[in-house]
């Protein structure tokens, strides 16, 4: 394990580099490296994520569950500012990188720190959950950042998920339907899944 992005500490030689791209509407820069997940560009399933993505009415905190160097929870918390992001990865180099990227790109509404899925969580009222989970960590960990984030939303608080039709999509949607009150497939496109789970 110590050497992909689902580890605390990556082995692999540091290789920073950096970048622009617009999400929602804004321009920023993000600073990436090795032995952080989709280094190069913000990935295809995140992008797909970030766009979709509506703010429910519940009010509370968002999470950003896994959020390697940052785009989603800092587009998030850019577009919608009177909220405040926890950013969280177990990563150490992806959650630095994040706390650089926050300070470049000036958001200030976010709290990035470590955690292992949601055991970490350093607040009580939850309005939604985001996740481009961590495929190769596993199904057994994906389901448990599902059944944590049910766990921690407030009523009518929402769990919103990226991810790939042939990497589990419809057992996802399976697995949430046991709990949550209100499943939905919001987008499919080129393979990735958008999933909501309303509590």
């Amino acid at each position: 394990m110590s050497d992909h992005y689902y580890s605390k500490n990556p082995e692999v030689e540091s290789k920073p580099r950096r970048w622009s791209f617009r999400l929602r509407g804004f321009s920023f820069t993000f600073e990436t490296d090795a032995g952080v997940f989709s280094k190069s560009e913000v990935d295809f399933g995140s992008r797909v994520l970030i766009d979709r993505f509506e703010l429910p009415s519940v009010e509370g905190n968002i999470l950003d569950v896994g959020c390697g160097y940052g785009p989603i929870g800092l587009s998030i918390a850019k577009s919608y500012p009177e909220r405040t992001v926890h950013m969280m990865d177990v990563n150490d180099r992806a959650l630095n990188l994040a706390r650089k990227n926050a300070e470049v790109n000036g958001v200030q509404n976010v709290r990035i720190y470590e955690s292992d899925a949601l055991s970490s969580v350093q607040t009580d009222k939850v309005a939604v959950v985001l996740t481009n989970p961590p495929i190769r960590a596993g199904k057994q960990t994906i389901f448990r950042i599902y059944n944590q984030a049910y766990d921690i939303l407030s009523e009518g608080g929402e769990l919103w998920i990226v991810i790939q039709k042939k990497q589990g999509a419809p057992s996802t949607v399976d697995h949430l339907e046991i709990q949550f009150k209100d499943v939905t497939v919001v987008d499919k496109e080129k393979g990735y899944w958008i999933i909501k789970a309303i509590k």
